[in-house]
């Protein structure tokens, strides 16, 4: 357990992790002021869709399934 920490820790900190968290704190500091156009959902949208597919894709290539 001790080594999964870091390990997990570590892949956070790579750009497309930073990039989609980033992007997550200013969906939600727009959604709460109201004011999330609909051109930055689209973008949103698709990046989120990025980021969980790659995600998905990987744990299908170990043999994790989905």
């Amino acid at each position: 357990m001790k080594e999964l920490l870091p390990h997990r820790l570590a892949r956070l900190l790579c750009v497309k992790s930073l990039v989609t968290l980033a992007l997550t704190g200013v969906f939600a500091a727009l959604a709460l002021r109201g004011e999330v156009s609909q051109d930055f959902m689209t973008v949103y949208t698709v990046i989120i869709a990025f980021y969980f597919g790659t995600q998905l894709e990987r744990t299908a290539q170990k043999g994790g399934g989905a």
